[in-house]
């Protein structure tokens, strides 16, 4: 759990800079189909209940299933909201949430950003920093890896104002691409567990149109080339095996990483755009001869002005 403050001031190797998520993967259930909106009965009576009896009774959102991660509840109120401490904060409409490491506050302290707040987790803390480019006010934040931590802090940021995100981090290649190419994703397999929070179960899940182009136009404005692709989110860094590589590609998804399906999901759910630019870092084309490379350092910098501009270019 995180709490966040008002004021005051990704993969490791791969771990510290590939964004990577929790993981399930969504095939056809052995358990049958999704059991909806149903009322729980007494053990042992199978009697229609008289409407008397339901009467004020609380019909369940969720869509139940033997396996919990694929159960579903489709109520957008939780026990605890994103913005329940109520703090005093309206955030910019327009934000950068990057996988980036130390450029972000790097990128923050050369232009005199502001800390307009903190999420303050229980292993570190994340300065939420505002400064105006190109006559626009935008916030800009520190991702962490994983898809459960990055969409409790994207979720925060959407509940305090933020609408309109882009994202940026490296990802390993299941397919011959060259490392430091940039990549723009269209969907994400959902092999991970958070996004299952935030939207029913499905293999995959689409990355807004409207983000995408914003950033396919910066590209163009640079004369940088680019591809859109399919990837693959898990969390289970080291169970990227021999048959999964294999597997994924045969699906269609070209790269791999931690967090996009679960942040695509989390934004959908709340109604806010959000879409993601990727570097490409380790290779696992060869599975009998995995290589780091040099984890796509040389783009890291120039992928948060990348997404600085796109996140402008949003309309």
């Amino acid at each position: 759990m995180g709490v966040a403050c008002q004021g005051g001031e990704g993969r490791c190797g791969r771990i510290n800079k590939r964004g990577k998520t929790r993981t399930f993967r969504v095939e056809a259930s052995p358990f049958g189909p999704f059991m909806k909106n149903r009322l729980t009965l007494p053990e042992g009576n199978g009697r229609i209940p008289e409407k008397a009896e339901t009467e004020g009774a609380h019909i369940m959102s969720i869509i139940k299933n033997e396996i919990p991660i694929l159960e579903y509840d489709s109520n957008p109120t939780a026990v605890i909201m994103p913005d329940h401490e109520n703090m005093d904060l309206v955030l910019p409409r327009k934000a950068v949430f990057a996988f980036l490491r130390d450029d972000v506050d790097r990128y923050a302290k050369e232009r005199n950003a502001v800390v307009a707040a903190q999420f303050v987790s229980a292993t570190k803390v994340y300065p939420v920093y505002t400064l105006e480019v190109e006559g626009q006010k935008i916030c800009l934040a520190q991702a962490p890896v994983g898809a459960p931590a990055a969409a409790q802090i994207l979720d925060w940021l959407i509940a305090y104002g933020v609408r309109e995100i882009i994202s940026g981090g490296s990802c390993g290649v299941l397919v011959d691409i060259p490392e430091n190419t940039f990549l723009v994703p269209r969907k994400a397999l959902r092999d991970e567990g958070t996004s299952y929070h935030y939207l029913p179960p499905e293999r995959f899940v689409d990355v807004s149109e409207k983000a995408r182009s914003a950033i396919e136009q910066t590209m163009k404005n640079h004369n940088l080339p680019y591809m859109e692709v399919v990837t693959w989110s898990t969390d289970g860094f080291f169970r990227e095996t021999k048959d999964k590589v294999a597997y994924r590609k045969n699906e269609g998804c070209s790269v791999v990483e931690m967090e996009c399906s679960a942040l695509a999901a989390c934004a959908q759910m709340r109604g806010a755009i959000w879409g993601e630019l990727l570097f490409t870092a380790d290779t696992l084309a060869e599975a009998e001869h995995y290589d780091e490379r040099n984890w796509g350092d040389d783009s890291a910098g120039y992928a948060l002005e990348l997404c600085i501009e796109s996140v402008i270019n949003i309309k």
